[in-house]
């Protein structure tokens, strides 16, 4: 296995770890190499320092911050690995783009496209937990998902 220090377009700075070189050449040319922190592909290595052990010791391990790492995310009390939250952040972002906000009218609107009252399309907003279990159980199929701050901040 081979460590590289990599940065993406966005200079958010991360470890990778590859069978060899020609792993990571070949995954960063398919666009399989994301940043955890913003998700672009546009991934390369960075300039990395050698690992020379003084004779006799070994290497000491260290990891450099990323300069524009974002925050830890946590849901439900437990931290979230980066690359869920760029998962999650992506997520986010396709919902906003193609989905309409209708805010804490979720359930009603969510009931009147089931019952054909309003137009059919894809809608995001709030809910309380009781209103999501009353939609379950007359057969509106609803997903909750963390809402994860943006990537762009």
């Amino acid at each position: 296995m081979i460590h590289y220090q990599l940065r993406c377009e966005q200079a958010h700075e991360f470890d990778g770890w590859f069978a060899d070189s020609a792993g990571f050449d070949l995954q960063a040319a398919r666009g399989l190499v994301e940043c955890p922190g913003c998700g672009s592909v546009k991934v390369e290595r960075a300039l990395m320092s050698p690992a020379v052990p003084r004779k006799g010791r070994a290497p000491r391990k260290t990891r450099k911050p990323a300069a524009a790492e974002a925050p830890p995310v946590a849901i439900g009390g437990e931290k979230v690995p980066d690359q869920v939250r760029a998962m999650l952040q992506r997520l986010r972002d396709e919902v906003e783009r193609n989905c309409d906000y209708v805010g804490d009218t979720f359930a009603d609107e969510a009931r009147k496209i089931h019952n054909g009252e309003s137009e059919a399309r894809g809608i995001y907003g709030e809910s309380t937990p009781e209103e999501a279990d009353a939609l379950a159980e007359d057969g509106i199929e609803v997903s909750r998902i963390p809402w994860v701050p943006r990537a762009d901040g």
